[in-house]
Order: C-alpha cells, then sequence, then structure tokens
C-alpha cells in the first residue's frame, strides 16, 4: 500500500454546513492529509467495501479513521456501524461518532454496536473547530492503531 495515497479519513456527513465547518477545522489544524467525504451512509459502505462508483479501490487501503454522523439519508448511521464492525475486513478501523443526537438510545447503541468514541457536536463554532481538531490530532496523529498484517 503506497503510504502517500492512503485514505487516512472518511468524513460521512449529508449537513452541507457541519461537512463545511468540519473541513474547515480540519485544515485549521493542519490536519488535511487524505480525506474522502461520503454523503450518506450507502456511500460510506461503498467506499469502505469497494462496492459501486469505489469498486476499483482495494478493501486493504483502509481509512485510519471513520468521522460518523447518525442522521443520514439512504442508510443511518447506526446501520452503517453496525455493518463495520460486523465485517472482520473493517471491525479495527475506528469509528467516531460525531452528531448533533444527543439522544441516550443513540449513544448506548453505538457503544453496544462498538464505536470507539461518542461526540456531541458543539453549537459553538469554536468549540466544534476546537473538537474536530482534537480528534484528528488524536486520531490521526496520536493513536496507535491495530495492524493486523
Amino acid at each position: 500500500m503506497n503510504e502517500t495515497s492512503s485514505i487516512e479519513l472518511l468524513l460521512v456527513e449529508d449537513n452541507p454546513q457541519d461537512l463545511e465547518l468540519t473541513l474547515r477545522a480540519l485544515r485549521k489544524g493542519n490536519i488535511t492529509n487524505r480525506i474522502e467525504v461520503a454523503r450518506d451512509g450507502a456511500e460510506a459502505l461503498d467506499f469502505l467495501f469497494c462496492e459501486g462508483a469505489h469498486a476499483a479501490r482495494s478493501i486493504n487501503d483502509k481509512p485510519k479513521v471513520v468521522l460518523l454522523d447518525l442522521k443520514l439519508p439512504k442508510m443511518d448511521g447506526l446501520d452503517v456501524l453496525r455493518r463495520i464492525k460486523s465485517d472482520p475486513r473493517t471491525r479495527s478501523i475506528p469509528v467516531v461518532v460525531l452528531t448533533s443526537s444527543r439522544e441516550q438510545s443513540d449513544l448506548i447503541e453505538s457503544y453496544e454496536l462498538g464505536v470507539n468514541s461518542y461526540i456531541v457536536k458543539p453549537v459553538n463554532f469554536e468549540s466544534f473547530t476546537k473538537a474536530v481538531q482534537d480528534l484528528g490530532l488524536y486520531w490521526l496523529l496520536l493513536n496507535q492503531p491495530r495492524h493486523l498484517e
């Protein structure tokens, strides 16, 4: 796998404003490496499992982390999380839920399905920017991923 072309972060977000804020926060924190964006749950799974428009990708070229919104069109984030964590090829990819949902049931189900972290999006722009930069710094630079190879 070519290290310079590998995807470091898969951002799954359908809200254009939240998508732009997240990308801007990552850029501001110099965490722009290789980011792939999926705008719904089905597109995220196509990317991760190399199906549809992403059939030419190698499933071994996994992102270092998936930032996953829960409220998505076509397939919600919990279904995406369930599929990622139930497949041995993708189970080890860290998934961080980044959502506006404060529903206790979403939090509980996310952890039961194997999410690595659950973050409620701060309403304030500065707080949101700091949260995204901190999680990017942690998951992309500080965290030591499990290597199965």
